[in-house]
């Protein structure tokens, strides 16, 4: 019999694609605009989560739900929205724009230009579409919004049956937007970019006509939005959710996912303070399931392979495809088995609270988490994954932060304030929103600020520069 993990069950997908080395920029303000904001709407405000149980699984599930029913009607339609992906597209802004605008309540399709439905994103992640783009050629969006990425790119400019839908979606006066690459390498060529206002990666800017361009995070000019990188991404999602929900529906939202227009939250706090040492580069493990946190997964992977850290994505599952909180699937490096031959610097766990109650439930992973405590080596989680590490044991006398939603879980102590905290050998991180810190926080811990401050210029994310 074959394992699920057999070649010929599994269909090979081309190396993945290096970006297009990124200058040095500087964020500006949350998003730019020369068209007034909608109207608001009434809307009701998300509830307050509830206090957790047995489990936190419900409390933390609920705040996509009521999200959602913040900003959708059931007298009226859901938003469509089409998210095109190809080879090399930019994983972090595919992800992050599908996800955040179905916790929304849009109804979003992602769409494969290729041939088959996974595509081999820039830093190497496999996203599995809902649809080849052919199926979407007769249908009416709301949004079309394209993510950057090389070559993805080129890949979507090259797709007639693409540009025929985002030029009938300009003509029509309906939204349409492009972040990083795309405004410069997708827009242009097919002439979307005309009397507009637009901003890019800073390593396209200069392709852009220099008396349209502007440096703005977010740039919202008449039905296009525009937006600079993966760092943006989040701003660039909700200022899509704004525009088609209204802009409290973006404020719920934004206050949700604690993203990084959180101003008042700090960066990270560290506590017994320990060398993370590592003799070439570090081996990280993720561990995933049915039910975790897509976006956690996709920024978690992109960033740190950007700092050259070879990172492992072990699927609990039987199947190495796994289906994310917000119904993105994902495609794993490996199953846990074949993964826990190795040893790794570092084992972090995504959230999500379905996704964490699957990985608690895999004996494999619990030996190796058990094992990585005891060898003093590194290990971490963010949101509902702290539950699975207290369930475990390896909370105990130590300090962390957590998602409000999780906290009053957690028998060991529990700072609010900063978005990352590491105790010793452990790194927790807050929420969602604040996984680019958690991330970058890794980066510095291993090879210090100097490489954190080089990734987070390299995807337009505001960083200290000491």
């Amino acid at each position: 019999m074959l394992s699920p993990w057999h070649p010929l069950l599994s269909p090979l997908t081309p190396p993945a694609m290096e970006l297009r080395s990124p200058l040095n920029s500087q964020n500006c303000s949350l998003y730019s605009s020369i068209r007034p904001p909608p109207p608001p709407r009434s809307l009701a405000r998300a509830p307050r989560a509830p206090t957790l149980s047995a489990t936190a699984a419900a409390a933390v599930s609920s705040l996509s739900t009521t999200a959602a029913a913040a900003v959708s009607s059931p007298s009226c339609p859901k938003k469509k929205v089409l998210v095109p992906v190809a080879m090399g597209t930019e994983e972090m802004e595919a992800v992050i724009v599908a996800g955040v605008l179905r916790r929304a309540g849009a109804d979003v399709t992602l769409a494969s230009v290729e041939d088959g439905l996974e595509v081999e994103a820039s830093c190497g992640s496999r996203i599995v579409a809902d649809t080849h783009i052919a199926s979407c050629a007769d249908q009416m969006f709301d949004l079309v919004a394209l993510p950057g990425g090389m070559p993805g790119s080129v890949r979507l400019r090259d797709c007639d049956i693409l540009q025929r839908i985002t030029v009938r979606q300009a003509e029509e006066k309906r939204l349409y937007g492009a972040i990083c690459a795309a405004p410069a390498v997708v827009l242009m060529p097919w002439g979307l970019h005309r009397r507009k206002k637009i901003t890019c990666h800073p390593s396209f800017i200069g392709d852009l006509p220099a008396f349209r361009a502007v440096e703005s995070n977010v740039q919202v000019s008449g039905e296009l939005t525009t937006s600079r990188g993966p760092g943006t991404a989040f701003q660039f999602a909700l200022s899509f959710v704004e525009q088609i929900f209204g802009p409290r529906a973006a404020e719920d939202m934004n206050r949700i996912l604690m993203a990084q227009t959180h101003d008042d939250l700090e960066r990270s706090a560290e506590v017994n303070e320990l060398e993370w040492s590592v003799d070439l580069n570090p081996d990280v493990l993720i561990p995933i399931a049915n039910g975790s946190e897509e976006m956690e997964i996709i920024i978690l992977v992109d960033i740190l392979r950007r700092a050259k850290i070879n990172v492992v994505l072990a699927s609990v599952e039987k199947s190495p495809t796994i289906l994310g909180s917000q119904r993105i699937k994902i495609v794993a490096d490996k199953s846990i088995m074949s993964a826990s031959d190795s040893i790794y610097d570092l084992i972090i766990l995504p959230g999500g609270p379905a996704g964490a109650e699957r990985l608690h439930r895999s004996r494999i992973l619990k030996k190796l988490l058990k094992q990585q405590m005891q060898a003093g080596r590194m290990y971490g989680g963010v949101c509902s994954a702290l539950k699975v590490l207290q369930q475990q044991g390896l909370l105990e006398d130590k300090t962390v932060t957590a998602h409000h939603a999780v906290a009053s879980e957690l028998t060991c102590q529990v700072i609010d304030q900063p978005k990352v905290v590491i105790d010793g050998n452990l790194i927790t991180g807050k929420g969602l929103g604040t996984v680019v810190d958690f991330a970058l926080a890794i980066i510095r811990k291993f090879f210090g600020h100097g490489r954190a401050k080089a990734v987070a210029n390299g995807i337009v994310f505001e960083y200290p520069k000491s």
